[in-house]
């Protein structure tokens, strides 16, 4: 029974978080799912007609994808922060997807709840 139990709490603890951006007047769409197993470690597969977004994606997955309690920790430089300065410069350091990104990690390792962001920008 405790076998049982172990493994009902481990479906308990596996999350995955969708995020879908529309990144504004660049015109490209992006889904992700972040996906923790335990908590703490996730991993994305992301879906972008950005090719920088695609590239960003691949890096992460490369790097076995992202420690949250670090990414969240004011001690250390987050990862996916660095990369994204580092493959989206430019014009595209204000790009919304790695926000959508960092929000959808922090649910798949249950550290907040989700919840749509929206930035809306208008000329005056």
């Amino acid at each position: 029974a405790t076998c049982q139990n172990r493994m009902h709490l481990g479906a308990l603890n596996s999350m995955t978080a969708v995020v879908r951006v529309d990144a504004g007047v660049c015109g490209f769409h992006t889904v992700a799912r972040a996906h923790s197993e335990d908590n703490q470690h996730v991993s994305f597969a992301i879906e972008s007609n950005c090719e920088k977004i695609e590239a960003l994606g691949a890096r992460l997955h490369e790097a076995g994808g992202v420690d949250a309690y670090l990414e969240i920790s004011p001690a250390t430089e987050s990862t996916l922060l660095a990369l994204t300065r580092e493959m989206l410069p430019g014009c595209c350091a204000a790009c919304a997807v790695p926000v959508g990104l960092f929000k959808a990690m922090q649910v798949a390792a249950g550290l907040a709840l989700p919840k749509s962001v929206t930035i809306e920008i208008s000329k005056e």
